[in-house]
């Protein structure tokens, strides 16, 4: 018998924006650097990768989330005892608005996540850090022999 989704994606979209706050990448630039904020980056490692970081983000992937956020899991990451704003964002901002209501549902407070996440950051010119890896196939670090 075939699968009848009865909550599509966009419907969870759009409850869990109606529950977080979405910060405006401006917004989300006023906050970066700030001691009592953390930006929570939960793009896949692959994404990182070709991509490139936020400077100073902590990234957890959408997969571990939640058992990174309770105290209770074998799994628990400190970061997210702290008492600080815990900002997410992820490529476009869909996983991270999920992402919030999550841990906003788990007790997290508070939360919010960046509109057209990491997309946007780097169209608003927020700062990036790429990583050596991420260089384009057959390129070279020592020269042809």
């Amino acid at each position: 018998m075939p699968q009848t989704i009865t909550t599509g994606y966009k419907a969870l979209l759009d409850a869990a924006e109606k529950e977080i706050e979405t910060l405006s990448v401006d917004d989300a630039a006023k906050l970066h650097g700030r001691d009592d904020v953390v930006f929570v980056d939960i793009r896949d490692p692959r994404e990182l990768q070709r991509e490139g970081k936020m400077p100073g983000a902590f990234h957890a992937t959408r997969g571990m989330l939640e058992f990174w956020i309770d105290p209770a899991s074998p799994y628990h990451k400190p970061v997210f005892a702290q008492d600080k704003r815990f900002v997410f964002f992820c490529a476009a901002g869909w996983r991270s608005a999920l992402s919030a209501a999550t841990a906003q549902d788990m007790g997290l407070n508070p939360v919010a996540h960046v509109e057209g996440g990491f997309t946007a950051w780097k169209e608003a010119g927020g700062p990036v850090e790429t990583s050596e890896t991420s260089r384009s196939p057959g390129s070279r670090t020592s020269p042809k022999p």
